[in-house]
């Protein structure tokens, strides 16, 4: 279990998140939901453990990792823009991390993943030849094959669209379910975020507005600001979004 008790963090006079206290369970897909300066991406830094809170405390598994370094965490993360290297095909790119970790994934557990993400035919193109989608099931295998005990992902839909985004969620979803993998992942789209997650964190102006489930958030808003920031950015209909997670809960 990942828990943020009271975490604060401020960039001098500027408070960028306030007394975040939340628990994600063992093995849930988590969004950090909200618009651009609201405060997710700290969070996610914060928890990554790139920056430290001013205030409060980070608990993984009973033990204070608020302090803890990045490297040391075992925390994972697919950036954006994929950080992919250009100079190296799909295969090596996939590998490269093991290169100082060389026990950390068997051969055939490198196998798997390439497997389970399609990119076998893909493996020996140059980063430059892949399409979005692609590059992004480059960037997971590559974080997958480190083991991460949490996988934390910035905006990993947001470069994509139609079927590509389609088979990318889904993706997501299946590697978190088969390897239990506790998911974080940060968005601003607030459909993305019901659609993948088993819970959804809203953030605005650095406060939590909401934490619960998609049925939970779309049957009983907790704020006039949950219900205008959900209902009025969705791109389908009210009445088929209200159906979906009916049938999920």
């Amino acid at each position: 279990m990942l828990e943020l008790n009271n975490v604060s963090k401020s960039y001098g006079n500027s408070v960028i998140l306030k007394n975040v206290s939340i628990k994600i369970e063992d093995s849930e897909i988590v969004s950090i939901l909200g618009s651009s300066g609201s405060g997710k991406t700290t969070l996610l830094n914060l928890i990554l453990g790139l920056v430290k809170p001013n205030n409060g405390e980070i608990i993984y598994n009973g033990t204070n990792i608020t302090d803890v370094s990045m490297k040391d965490r075992g925390f994972n993360i697919v950036f954006q823009d994929y950080s992919l290297f250009p100079n190296l095909n799909a295969y090596k790119n996939i590998i490269y991390g093991l290169k100082n970790y060389p026990d950390r994934s068997t051969s055939e557990e490198v196998d798997s993943l390439i497997e389970l993400l399609d990119l076998k035919e893909h493996l020996n193109k140059k980063i430059d030849m892949l399409s979005g989608g692609q590059k992004q099931r480059v960037a997971l295998a590559r974080t997958l094959v480190m083991k991460p005990k949490i996988l934390l992902l910035d905006e990993p839909l947001s470069a994509l669209d139609g079927v590509i985004k389609e088979s990318i969620k889904e993706s997501i979803v299946n590697i978190a379910k088969k390897f239990n993998l506790t998911t974080i992942i940060v968005t601003h789209d607030p459909e993305e975020a019901l659609t993948i997650s088993d819970k959804v964190l809203i953030i605005n102006n650095g406060n939590i507005e909401q934490f619960g489930t998609p049925g939970e958030i779309i049957n009983n808003p907790a704020s006039e600001f949950v219900n205008d920031f959900i209902i009025k950015q969705l791109t389908i209909k009210k009445n088929n979004i209200y159906k979906l997670f009916n049938e999920k809960e």
